[in-house]
């Protein structure tokens, strides 16, 4: 997601192509807006896909160990018929009543702590984190965000200015102040994570205040994805989010990337930490592609801004995107998806172990289910980030048809972030030829 991790292609780097592939990408460079970008070094063109899996022109099976967006599975049948279903009967809005919305709003906010009842569906992740803040400025009266240090949240003017990994030609707002992630290497000796993370929060409240902003929120990526993927120790959220709602300000658990049981074991990534948000934000995987994000609120956070304030999102409410959401929910009740997280995450955790144990460029890998990150490094000892290096394993995968990414303020963490529908036989392949790279590179 980062926006100087992919990198761009131009016509010298093309000339190996197949001509269709040639020609597909001179046309998108005429007639497509600024900003847009490959994943890939050299691109692929996809043209089905099934599970975790996406196949090319040409039927050569990629195994997909970083796109989580269709988290149950590209091209799920039962997704794809609930859709197909919902598209030839009706495609309302919220502005009419929709049993099938109501419903689904029921069974989603089932999964979350019951203090959490509350639930406004906009577009995307950004436009979720966007509703959310507004909110958030609109009961506290305050204007003060608290991110963390490398922190990604959406792409909206508003969310941008709290997104500090988009780089330096997009400015963060004066009323922001940023905090590291939970490293345990960054705390002092004798220090706790939790005391670590508690103390930044209390500094940052103080110096928003000093130059005139009261406190609106903290918001959180619950895997702290871009700052480089830290999920542990459990328990350290409490502690910061005490200092939050005693400056009078709320806490904002972002679960764009991280929610939907991406972690393993709890559907929600804050659930981990045994706390309750105030606000909630999801969306990627919510609807398995399908234009759908979500907000959960506290009502009494919420209220008074829906009784002053009109709401509406065209296309976050509307039946079709309502339709693949709730299908993504049955296929969780279906299939186990938790439990199956929970163990093909662990075995894929202890083969990566594994396998760089012995490696003096691994300094570390971090992660909870199917969300790991794999820190590489030029000498554990020194643990100067090693991008290139990084990079170059990246490249090995997908030479052999295995993609992930990266992430982290050096560009250093191998993303291993699969969609739920992993099974134990794309992990087995997974680390088959992570192994033939990591012999040759690690």
């Amino acid at each position: 997601m980062s926006a100087r991790h992919p990198k761009s292609i131009d016509a010298s780097g093309t000339s190996n192509l197949p001509e269709r592939l040639q020609d597909i990408i001179r046309r998108r460079d005429t007639v497509l807006g600024p900003g847009y970008q490959f994943s890939e070094t050299i691109p692929v063109e996809f043209v089905s896909s099934f599970g975790a899996h996406l196949i090319d022109s040409d039927g050569n099976d990629y195994l997909d160990a970083y796109n989580n967006v269709p988290g149950v599975g590209h091209a799920h049948r039962h997704v794809v018929d609930a859709v197909s279903r919902q598209i030839a009967a009706v495609n309302t809005d919220t502005r009419y009543p929709q049993e099938p919305l109501v419903a689904y709003a029921e069974r989603l906010l089932a999964t979350f702590p019951a203090e959490l009842s509350k639930l406004s569906l906009p577009c995307t992740g950004s436009e979720a984190n966007d509703l959310a803040v507004r909110v958030a400025r609109f009961y506290t009266g305050g204007e003060g965000i608290i991110a963390t240090r490398w922190a990604f949240h959406g792409r909206t003017r508003e969310v941008a200015s709290f997104s500090p990994m988009l780089g330096a030609g997009s400015p963060l707002g004066p009323n922001v102040r940023l905090i590291a992630a939970p490293d345990p290497r960054l705390c002092v000796p004798e220090q706790s994570v939790e005391e670590y993370m508690r103390d930044q929060v209390r500094s940052a409240i103080i110096d928003l205040e000093r130059h005139g902003y009261k406190l609106a929120a903290l918001i959180a990526d619950s895997a702290f994805t871009s700052d480089g993927i830290f999920t542990h120790p459990v328990g350290f959220m409490q502690a910061m989010i005490d200092e939050i709602h005693a400056a009078g300000g709320l806490y904002i658990a972002d679960e764009v990337q991280s929610g939907f049981a991406q972690l393993g074991g709890t559907m929600w990534g804050f659930s981990r930490h045994a706390v309750t948000p105030d606000v909630v934000t999801m969306g990627k995987a919510m609807g398995n592609g399908f234009p759908i994000s979500g907000v959960v609120f506290r009502p009494e956070v919420c209220d008074e801004f829906g009784q002053k304030v009109s709401y509406f999102n065209t296309l976050g409410g509307r039946s079709i995107s309502v339709a693949a959401a709730s299908a993504v929910l049955d296929v969780f009740e279906q299939e186990n998806v938790r439990e199956r997280v929970v163990v093909n995450g662990a075995t894929l955790l202890a083969g990566l172990e594994t396998l760089t144990r012995n490696s003096p460029y691994v300094a570390e890998i971090r992660g909870s289910g199917l969300y790991l990150g794999v820190e590489i490094v030029k000498d554990r000892g020194t643990l100067e980030p090693d991008p290139i290096l990084c990079e170059r394993i990246i490249k090995g995968l997908r030479d052999r048809r295995v993609l992930i990414s990266r992430t982290g303020p050096a560009g250093n963490v191998l993303k291993v972030r699969p969609p739920v529908a992993f099974t134990a036989t794309d992990v087995s392949r997974f680390l088959e030829t992570f192994a033939i790279v990591a012999k040759q590179r690690l």
